[in-house]
Parts: C-alpha cells; sequence; structure tokens
C-alpha cells in the first residue's frame, strides 16, 4: 500500500512539474531558452565600412530555428537571432506566433545578403506569409532596421569561423 501511494506522489510531482514548465514556457519565462550567443557583423559591400553590430542568439537546432522569435516579447535595439543552416538552399521564414515586426534578412554560404524582408505581424495565424531567399544563414533584427542602418542586398554579414 505505503508502495502505490510513492507512486501516486511521483506521478502528481511529475505532472505539477510538467504543467508548470508549460505555463512558463507559454509566459515567456523561457524566453532567452538555451541558445549561444554571439556578435555579427553588417558591413558595406563597397567600402568595408562596418554598419551594425547585432548579439545575436543562434539557430542552430531544427527545434531552435522552427521556436525562432516566437517565444520571444520584443528585441533590444541591437539584438537578433541567426538560424544555421547545413547547406545553402532556397529558404522560407514566416511570422509563426510572434508578437512584434521584424527583418529577416537571407545570407548565402559566403556571407552575401541574398534578400531582405520587412516582415510585418501577422493577424491570421491559418494563412501566413512566407518570405524567401537564398540563404544559409538568416539573420532576424528588429523591424526597419536594415533600413535604417543603410544594410542592404549585396552588403555582407560577417558570421564567427566558429558557426559557419
Amino acid at each position: 500500500m505505503a508502495g502505490s501511494r510513492n507512486w501516486v506522489a511521483i506521478a502528481v510531482v511529475c505532472c505539477l512539474l510538467i504543467g508548470s514548465g508549460l505555463v512558463a514556457a507559454e509566459i515567456g519565462a523561457f524566453e532567452q531558452g538555451d541558445y549561444e550567443s554571439t556578435t555579427v557583423t553588417a558591413v558595406d559591400s563597397e567600402t568595408g565600412e562596418q554598419l551594425a553590430a547585432v548579439d545575436v542568439r543562434i539557430a542552430d537546432t531544427y527545434e531552435k530555428r522552427y521556436t525562432g522569435l516566437s517565444n520571444t516579447s520584443s528585441l533590444g535595439e541591437d539584438e537578433g537571432m541567426v538560424f544555421i543552416h547545413n547547406t545553402e538552399g532556397e529558404r522560407t521564414y514566416v511570422m509563426r506566433e510572434m508578437a512584434f515586426p521584424i527583418d529577416i534578412v537571407f545570407i548565402s554560404a559566403d556571407g552575401e545578403i541574398t534578400a531582405i524582408h520587412n516582415a510585418e505581424l501577422e493577424a491570421d495565424q491559418s494563412d501566413l506569409t512566407g518570405y524567401s531567399g537564398t540563404a544559409q544563414y538568416v539573420l532576424e533584427v528588429p523591424y526597419e532596421y536594415t533600413t535604417d542602418h543603410g544594410i542592404a542586398v549585396g552588403d555582407r554579414i560577417e558570421i564567427p569561423e566558429r558557426y559557419r
């Protein structure tokens, strides 16, 4: 009898822990997640001048790329996320469960910006807009960050060697 009570107690504790984790995720308590971080720089392709430096979280697994910034309530002025894929290819990103608009920057394997999208919030989550470009890396930054910093298609994003 005592053994079955122990199992019931363990089951209740497990349910509480799992439930509190789900609630915490829902309210953004895991906003930073288990992400590594680094700094990437945007460089003018003609002059070599640094246009911006962005502190980014690294999304280098399927789960992290799928979640992206969905559990993030906002970004600071020079904050973002860089998504790392194993190879270069045609990529499409959506604004799934986002709380704020962003710029989505598609970057080739050699660091050249191939496309930039200023992505607005999506009111209808059942029919999300796809933002596409050729990329091995995708950088997400605050809305109109690229415009404000003069970052354009053809410019370069320098990503530390460790993440390339």
